[in-house]
């Protein structure tokens, strides 16, 4: 008997990757300063950093973290909710969100998206706080950048802003009308992960206006100690120091800042070079039959982290299927994201509507994120167009 079997997909080597990230020489200078000073971990440079960070998205304090899920964790945990409250967020997220929810000892529950913002529009709110009977706390996402309305947000939701916290994960130089992401509502959770508009490699910050909501979770990033290594082990310093809260090992280090203020202090530029890259890409996809580009703010201002756009079901090819044919022309792509309602751990531990999400699962069966940083040049957004002219039309 003759076993016929199809050979492995094998995908060239990535000439056009989904993100890269670049470290800047003065980044790189400043590092080697941290490293020759003999003081690597949380100290002046992490100070510094929350401070220039607080000022540039007008915010009273900035308090840095190990990344966004643990800044959102230490933000619902200073809300000093009754265990097992429940906290409304956006099923389409990503799935470290509603685990920042869980630990700390609160219920997500799920809230549909609207099929084209990709984010729970007001009616989904309410629907969603009118089937558990009312919610305590609301994490609002602003999705790739794009800015959500975070007072009509809390209003929907029955709510103040003084119980919303922002995931800004995608949302440095998102501006709300006229208020920039970071001074909005009690706290604001940002990440610095490899891929981010501001990139370190890992590392968060959380930002709010509130002084004594910031001391707390100051506080509670280190283990919940009143005085962390950098006040002990100073000049004429005390090594005494109290436990006054339930704390966390969720510190940034100062070489992680150090990197940190090199690329703040560019962020501007890297800004405009996203906007540059996101209208070559639309100047080239919005004749593209069958594909969607983003949606926009009708107000305010967008970060563009991501550039996900829609394939829809009259194009020539599914997205799974487009996905693997753009990475066997070298270009990498993502999906933002899986739905949490489709994840087994989430589905036994969120609120997931009897009903169902069909707007979440309307939106991840189209939605594709292309490739998308400040560095990008106008010839590799131009090959990706291409590649996605050559696969789904002709002109």
């Amino acid at each position: 008997m003759t076993v016929h079997t199809s050979a492995p997909r094998v995908a060239a080597a990535r000439s056009i990757p989904f993100a890269r990230t670049v470290i800047g020489p003065d980044a790189r200078s400043a590092v080697a300063q941290v490293l020759e000073s003999g003081w690597v971990t949380t100290g002046q440079q992490v100070a510094d950093f929350e401070r220039e960070f607080a000022d540039h998205v007008g915010a009273a304090r900035g308090v840095a973290v190990s990344s966004c899920t643990a800044g959102l964790e230490l933000a619902l945990r200073g809300l000093g909710l009754a265990r097992g409250s429940r906290v409304l967020m956006s099923t389409n997220t990503f799935c470290g969100a509603a685990g920042a929810i869980t630990h700390a000892g609160l219920v997500p529950v799920l809230a549909d998206v609207d099929p084209w913002t990709a984010v729970p529009a007001e009616e989904h709110i309410r629907a969603a706080v009118r089937d558990v009977g009312g919610v305590s706390a609301m994490v609002v996402m602003h999705l790739g950048g794009n800015p959500v309305d975070v007072d009509a947000a809390a209003a929907a939701a029955g709510i103040g802003l003084d119980h919303v916290i922002e995931d800004a994960a995608h949302a440095l130089g998102t501006w709300v009308g006229t208020r920039p992401v970071g001074s909005i509502a009690r706290a604001t959770c940002f990440s610095f992960y490899a891929t981010k508009n501001l990139a370190i490699g890992e590392g968060g910050m959380v930002t709010t206006l509130d002084e004594d909501f910031a001391e707390v979770m100051a506080r509670t990033r280190l283990h919940g100690m009143s005085r962390d290594a950098w006040r002990r082990y100073s000049p004429g310093a005390s090594w005494r120091y109290d436990v006054a809260d339930d704390g966390l090992k969720a510190n940034l280090t100062d070489v992680q800042a150090a990197i940190g203020r090199a690329q703040l202090r560019r962020f501007d530029t890297d800004q405009a070079r996203r906007r540059e890259v996101a209208a070559r890409y639309d100047a080239q996809l919005s004749s593209l039959p069958w594909v969607s580009l983003p949606p926009r703010p009708v107000e305010g201002r967008h970060a563009w982290h991501l550039y996900a756009v829609r394939v829809h079901s009259g194009f020539p090819v599914a997205r799974d299927e487009l996905i693997d044919r753009l990475n066997d022309q070298g270009i990498g792509t993502s999906v933002h994201f899986i739905p949490l309602h489709r994840l087994t751990w989430h589905v036994e531990h969120c609120v997931v509507p009897a009903g169902g999400l069909p707007g979440a699962d309307a939106v991840f069966a189209t939605t594709l994120s292309l490739p998308f940083d400040q560095n990008l040049t106008d010839d590799d957004v131009d090959e990706v167009c291409a590649a996605l002219w050559r696969i789904g039309g002709t002109r």
